[in-house]
């Protein structure tokens, strides 16, 4: 049915088509749809009185034309016909401006939908900082996609090697020699050492388009802004972020995947559904906000935002509405886009019910569990928020999902630098945490991880005690005070070789226990190459080498150990297999075999299979172990040089140890029979 009215209208600065047909439209799809010549659009408003489609010439800054809208039920919609695709639109909406709601009429919104916004693509511009948050979307259809028949690659999740990656951080700095650093055909320039490290799933923090510019932090040093780098402010569920390419940030980003789906590589997104960039600032209006605050957040009744998040106010993602929207935007990512899998960043936040109390059966968990198509993607809850819901275990039983396991990471990291009372922890989190785990039957719940994004890097882990991020702009107030770091003894940067030694060595540890534990590892980028942040454990705010990969100075001798932990993990099932182990696939040894001690004081652990002993030494003194039965052979010893590895040295076959051996301080050993 067409109508045949205009709410208001400005001059226009170049001809629309006088025959442009205005008809009602329908309320689904939400977004901007079109068919033929028609193009639909239907936003989601149940508190507004009014709305209205704006439409705009790119090349000047006021509105061209203004349409209001038609209402059934909580959407509005209208339709139109013959559309100039150079123009772009945005929404405005009518309504009580209170404590709760937020509507101001004279204010353009963004669409939940967009697939695109008109944003800068100059990364952190001081003109993007002293404007209004970008709100327009093009009306321009992208091209149809050629994937060229490339199709995922299968990887069991046995065989998964999780590789945590920032896109910008990637190839932003000159020494990666990248045509286009910091974006995503950057980081397809980055492939081959990728397949050279081994890692076959990458990671990739948050690409959903976000404002770095609108971040109040100040530099102490330069006194200059700083920008929100990491990207977990998320404004637009369904944009790929416009200042990780060049021109086209749909068809570049899908390019990246095609390329590393064809060289045999996941890829997963680090999604933010529990928070979004428009904070906690009234004045900060982007969309949710001035669509239907109280539907989008969590609000109370004073007007003010839970925060169950860390940031400001938390999104009411068990409202239908809401979940709608967050389950529509998966499934873009899922089908439109090709990707593998999400990681879902403060996940415990979205098990909170319109009251903020965890729920637990939480629909939008559930939904996601059930989707024909999501479900059958890797699923990565974080499984906890910012306000001490810790929901550890309960995602991997609520369906195909895994979680990050923290409490490996902590009991890992405890037990390495010495901590009594830990080894009982250390060998179940070897094992695959089947205390957490059991009820899915699969150690493959599991993300195992040292370090993320989140905390220390692998080297800072063994080289700070406490933090370092007065650059952030907070006074050091940001970032966890609980690390389990250990500085071997010296803060920070040493020249004392016996501290680097014992610092080396603890970082082979670590990576020896990572990737010989059952369950999925995750590997943070520049972890590979003892890539320092300089003691900061939360450098959000830093668009420099504290972040970025430095490509002219990895560590090559790190980097091969690495890759060859990576490759006999691959090829020896004793260390990913699908199910827990049984007594009888595994035995437990202490200083003599077969007799392991599980004492408070204990810090040795060691266990065999048929074909591999493997053992921990985390005491500050030697120990003297008898091996079972043999002959064994070492393949790492962690006391010897990354390069000397006899893993990296097959072609040398190394002598048989005696049967009683001395164990180094902080040591360990993988042997093979």
């Amino acid at each position: 049915m067409a109508i045949s009215f205009l709410k208001k209208t400005k001059t226009p600065h170049f001809n629309m088509k006088k025959s442009t047909g205005i008809y009602n439209g329908t309320p689904s799809p939400l977004g901007c749809s079109s068919k033929n010549n028609r193009t639909n659009f239907a936003v989601f408003s149940e508190h507004a009185s009014q709305m209205f489609l704006g439409l705009f010439d790119p090349k000047n800054p006021d509105f061209l034309q203004e349409y209001p809208l038609i209402r059934t039920g909580s959407v509005w919609h209208i339709a139109l016909d013959d559309l100039d695709r150079s123009l772009s639109y945005a929404f405005r909406a009518e309504g009580p401006c209170n404590q709760i709601e937020l509507y101001h009429k004279e204010k353009w919104l963004a669409d939940p939908y967009a697939k695109t916004i008109d944003s800068s693509l100059d990364w952190n511009s001081s003109l993007s900082r002293s404007s209004p948050p970008s709100v327009r979307a093009p009306l321009a259809i992208p091209p149809p996609f050629d994937w060229q028949g490339v199709e995922p690659p299968l990887v069991p999740d046995e065989q998964l090697i999780i590789y945590e990656a920032h896109v910008r951080g990637f190839t932003q700095h000159p020494s990666s020699k990248t045509a286009q650093p910091g974006t995503f055909l950057g980081f397809i320039e980055k492939i081959p050492y990728l397949k050279k490290l081994g890692v076959n799933a990458i990671e990739l923090m948050p690409i959903f388009e976000f404002d770095e510019t609108h971040c109040k932090n100040i530099d102490p040093s330069s006194h200059q802004p700083l920008p929100n780098y990491w990207g977990y402010n998320p404004l637009h569920f369904f944009a790929p972020m416009r200042r990780y390419a060049k021109s086209d940030p749909i068809n570049e980003c899908k390019t990246m995947i095609r390329e590393l789906h064809r060289h045999g590589f996941l890829v997963f997104l680090d999604v933010v559904y529990n928070h979004t960039g428009e904070g906690k600032e009234k004045d900060y209006i982007v969309h949710f906000k001035g669509l239907d605050n109280e539907i989008y957040y969590q609000v109370l009744s004073s007007g003010e935002y839970r925060d169950a998040t860390g940031c400001g106010h938390t999104v009411n993602a068990n409202h239908p509405q809401v979940q709608k929207l967050i389950i529509d935007s998966l499934r873009y990512w899922a089908q439109e886009m090709k990707i593998d899998g999400f990681r879902f960043d403060l996940c415990a936040a979205l098990t909170r019910g319109l009251d903020g109390q965890p729920m637990k059966h939480a629909p939008l968990i559930a939904e996601i569990a059930s989707d024909p198509l999501l479900s059958k993607k890797k699923l990565i809850a974080e499984a906890w928020d910012a306000s001490r819901l810790y929901l550890l275990g309960h995602f991997s039983n609520q369906g195909p999902w895994h979680e990050w396991n923290g409490q490996y990471r902590d009991h890992v990291r405890r037990f390495l630098k010495g901590t009594e009372h830990y080894a009982g922890s250390f060998a179940t989190a070897l094992c695959g945490s089947e205390p957490l785990y059991g009820p899915s039957n699969t150690p493959l719940s599991s993300i195992n991880f040292i370090t993320s994004h989140d905390g220390y890097s692998l080297r800072d882990l063994v080289s700070y005690q406490k933090k370092h991020n007065l650059s952030n702009g907070e006074n050091n107030h940001d970032g966890s005070n609980q690390n389990d770091s250990w500085n071997c003894g010296f803060e920070g940067r040493c020249q004392d070789p016996s501290i680097e030694e014992l610092r080396e060595k603890q970082m082979r540890n670590f990576l020896l226990a990572l990737f010989l534990s059952q369950g999925i590892p995750m590997l943070l980028m520049g972890d590979e190459y003892g890539h320092t942040r300089l003691g900061n454990n939360n450098p959000y705010v830093q668009d420099n080498e504290i972040n970025w990969f430095l490509w002219d100075q990895p560590r090559s001798d790190i980097v091969a150990f690495t890759a060859a932990l990576i490759d006999f993990r691959k090829k020896h099932s004793d260390f990913h297999r699908k199910r827990f182990l049984s007594d009888q696939d595994i035995s437990w040894h202490g200083l003599k075999p077969h007799a392991p001690d599980w004492s408070p004081s204990s810090r040795f652990v060691a266990f065999s299979f048929p074909n591999f002993y493997i053992a921990f030494n985390a005491h500050p003194t030697s120990a003297s172990v008898e091996l079972p039965k043999g002959p064994w052979h070492p393949l790492v010893d962690t006391t010897i040089d990354w390069q000397n590895q006899p893993l990296l040295q097959p072609e040398r076959a190394a002598a048989p140890l005696p049967q009683t051996i001395t164990m180094q301080p902080y040591s360990a050993l993988l042997l093979r029979r």
